[in-house]
């Protein structure tokens, strides 16, 4: 069998593309807050930054210091929510571990018209409800990824590995609003396999290197990586062992350049709707 590779570059440059076109003149500007220097989150940062370039929006780096207190953190949102040359903003996590007990209250902080990454409890009930205005990023690049290449879930069985409120949670209600029907696992399931065998659609968000082997996926199904993971050698790897899926799927995303890079569009997606007035 012939696997197709769902290469989330290209997905995400035509997201690009048709978000350029709709920015054209007009001036959006999108805020990112960043608590100290974790290693990856200044990766994800620079490709945010990139991307928001190439789509013209204005962009902003808030670097605070890494023993930045709650108050003044909590301050700087507040004057984000205040700015009216802000359309959307970002707290980027995870933050310094004397602040994480404080993330969830951060995230309730920010004004859910310019909640960019999805995440205000406000914005999560919304997409529950089928209003999919401002919905997470990741789960949304899943099916923006899904949709570039003509692959409907109407229907299907999708089987979810991960039920994290990152990605888990969140793409399952997109995926049941788009007809589909939709199992999600966790570390607690009993007979893994018996689920992930009977997918039409696996996808893997579970954040354990090469978990999914080829004896837990039917033939000819669809399977979607989100997972990142990198080894004692450097290199990154997904929650799938991709080498040996390889003629055994129909359609599969490689890391990196799979999910990744569509979250990424998604989230600029986000800055485009939020200057939308209609919800």
């Amino acid at each position: 069998m012939e696997t197709t590779l769902l290469d989330g570059r290209t997905a995400a440059d035509a997201m690009l593309g048709q978000d350029k076109a709709t920015v054209d003149g007009k001036r959006l500007k999108l805020v990112v807050v960043q608590v100290g220097d974790d290693p990856a989150s200044s990766s994800y940062i620079k490709q945010k930054k990139k991307s928001s370039q190439a789509v013209g929006l204005d962009y902003e780096h808030q670097h605070l210091p890494e023993d930045c207190s709650w108050d003044d953190l909590q301050e700087v949102v507040a004057q984000l929510n205040q700015d009216t040359s802000v359309t959307g903003f970002i707290v980027q996590l995870p933050l310094p571990k004397h602040l994480q007990e404080h993330e969830q209250d951060v995230i309730e902080l920010i004004d859910p018209n310019k909640d960019v990454d999805g995440f205000h409890p406000s914005n999560i009930g919304q997409m529950f409800l089928g209003n999919e205005h401002l919905c997470p990023a990741t789960p949304s690049g899943v099916v923006a990824l899904l949709t570039h290449f003509d692959i409907s879930v109407e229907g299907k069985d999708v089987c979810i590995i991960g039920r994290s409120n990152i990605v888990g949670k969140p793409l399952s209600a997109m995926l049941i609003n788009r007809g589909a029907t939709v199992t999600v696992c966790n570390s607690k399931t009993v007979d893994l396999c018996s689920k992930t065998l009977q997918a039409d659609i696996l996808i893997a968000a579970i954040g354990k290197p090469k978990f999914v082997t080829k004896d837990m996926v039917k033939e000819g199904a669809v399977v979607i990586d989100v997972g990142i993971n990198r080894l004692e050698d450097g290199s990154l790897v997904g929650d799938t062992d991709f080498e040996t899926l390889q003629g055994h799927v129909s359609a599969i995303t490689p890391v990196p350049g799979g999910v990744g890079p569509m979250t990424v569009a998604a989230l600029i997606r986000n800055c485009v709707r939020a200057a939308r007035s209609d919800r």
